[in-house]
């Protein structure tokens, strides 16, 4: 078996087991069905289309996953993202709950010795996919992210929960011309997500997606202190639809930002991979090495991974949801939660409310 799908009412999920991706969020409400996440075009291609050297995690590349360690594997041996990107779960349980449907699924390898699960909660009636990864036992320092993306056929408006700061780190992810392109400036720093460096000399504003052509490139997002949950709220216009992705700042207290339009020529990519934002929510810097040492994040006071612990657990939590918007709707201007409801206000009075486990976040239920 290489998918396992499971719903309650409004809502169903499909996971990738060969590699743990979501392969597939789908939301049903207000008669239409809602597919906020990505799936790579090459998916479907032959296996002799593509290079050999590929990850499993970049060949079956989709919708949500863990990495653990984040970006570089130089730690402990494992390709990009690490094992719980590129090796197969296994399902423990997969059963009704009252009220909704719950699956539990485990990692066939570990991770710095640690098992690693994964808990998919869904809800009737809520339009939201409730996350839970934990670290059984283990020892050492270990970095961890989500990595969700969502696609654009025409561009979308971005609002974020409020950010102490964005920066780049020191490297593009495509330097060689040849290869790919990017334009924001590296390294670069700013407090302001509408005017980001450009390596032009221009800015770019984080608020729009596409804000200029073809391009690969990554910039990390450090939660400021404010109450309520962190939360990424992406408009997609052509799709008239509202992404939301959601995480307790204390557990993951930086969002990453892979915005990939165009930018890479090389194969599997080939210019082809369009549209593209990655939400990547996490305790990490770039890479499992980098992140134990000392770092731009840990000298802002961030923590950059998480202690793993001989006979105890680490976990934390992640939403990922969606709403249906008016065509040409704006992206809001706040999103905020209480015990039974999301409600988002948009910047013309509008507000929208929905079902949601305000509990979760914090650990509760």
């Amino acid at each position: 078996m290489d998918t396992i799908s499971f719903a309650a009412a409004g809502i169903s999920v499909s996971v990738d087991l060969r590699i743990g991706h979501i392969a597939d969020l789908t939301i049903r409400t207000d008669g239409r069905e809602l597919k906020p996440l990505h799936r790579a075009p090459w998916i479907d291609e032959p296996e002799a289309a593509l290079p050999d050297s590929l990850p499993q995690g970049t060949r079956w590349l989709s919708g949500d996953f863990l990495c653990a360690p984040f970006s570089a594997s130089d730690v402990e041996p494992a390709p990009l993202h690490g094992w719980p990107a590129n090796s197969r779960w296994h399902p423990v349980e997969s059963a009704a709950i009252p009220g909704g449907w719950r699956a539990r699924l485990r990692l066939e390898k570990t991770v710095m010795g640690a098992t690693v699960e994964k808990i998919l909660t869904l809800r009737d009636g809520h339009p939201f996919l409730y996350q839970e990864h934990a670290f059984i036992g283990g020892a050492g320092e270990l970095p961890a992210a989500h990595h969700p993306m969502t696609v654009m056929k025409t561009g979308g408006r971005i609002a974020y929960s409020p950010k102490r700061l964005a920066l780049t780190p020191g490297a593009s992810l495509e330097p060689d011309p040849a290869r790919g392109r990017y334009v924001l400036a590296y390294p670069a720093k700013t407090t302001d997500l509408t005017a980001f460096p450009r390596t032009d000399g221009g800015v770019y504003d984080l608020t729009r997606y596409p804000a200029d052509g073809a391009a690969e490139d990554f910039i990390v997002l450090v939660e400021a202190d404010h109450a309520g949950p962190g939360w990424t709220a992406v408009a997609r216009a052509a799709e008239s639809d509202l992404f939301l992705v959601l995480k307790n700042p204390a557990e993951l207290p930086v969002t990453m930002l892979w915005i990939s339009n165009g930018g890479r020529d090389y194969a599997p990519w080939n210019g082809r991979h369009r549209g593209v934002l990655g939400i990547e929510d996490g305790r990490t810097a770039v890479g499992h090495a980098a992140s134990l040492g000392d770092n731009t994040l840990k000298a802002l006071g961030v923590p950059t991974s998480f202690s793993l612990r001989s006979g105890g657990a680490v976990t934390f939590r992640h939403v990922l949801g969606g709403l249906p918007l008016q065509s040409g709707s704006d992206a809001p201007r706040d999103v905020a939660t209480e015990p039974d409801l999301l409600r988002a206000s948009f910047p013309d009075g509008r507000t929208a409310s929905v079902p949601f486990d305000g509990a979760f976040l914090d650990g509760v239920g």
